[in-house]
């Protein structure tokens, strides 16, 4: 179900794929969401893709907080799994797209989800909607009992 977007219009730069370090030039890192640390080491990956991509600092911090906001999400609710992040290319345009992965219980009712306020755990229910509204584009993928995958794209406004 697409949300916000449209996401099969972008491609990715080639690289070959890396694991464990910050993407450059197209690159594709994964990294584990297990535990509360595995989320400090996400943000700081992440941080660090955003300055290597040019992001100015507003949109650095927007991508940060994207990111932590769905890897929390991956590691509360899903019971851990996976950010991949890589640079993206569409025509002239550069961005970093985020993609969560879990094999938790998946999302029953994507639009309840999105409301402010709305939460299944112990949070103040503004998570899963303001990583949308920080990122250009937004498309969610999840079935009850099936787990959810989430990729988002944000592009470099100043190149």
């Amino acid at each position: 179900m697409s949300l916000y977007g449209d996401l099969d219009k972008t491609t990715t730069l080639p690289a070959p794929t890396r694991s464990g370090s910050t993407p450059e030039d197209g690159a594709r890192t994964v990294h584990p969401i297990r535990s509360e640390e595995d989320l400090l080491t996400v943000r700081h990956a992440v941080r660090d893709a955003t300055q290597r991509a040019g992001f100015g600092l507003v949109d650095q911090t927007r991508i940060v907080t994207a990111a932590s906001e769905l890897a929390r999400n991956a590691y509360v609710h899903g019971g851990g799994g996976t950010l991949s992040l890589e640079t993206v290319g569409q025509g002239d345009r550069c961005g970093l797209r985020l993609q969560v992965s879990d094999q938790g219980p998946g999302i029953a009712d994507l639009d309840q989800a999105f409301t402010d306020g709305y939460t299944t755990g112990a949070g103040l229910g503004h998570g899963l909607g303001g990583a949308r509204r920080l990122m250009h584009e937004f498309h969610v993928d999840s079935s009850p009992g099936l787990g959810t995958t989430i990729t988002a794209v944000r592009w470099n406004e100043r190149r």
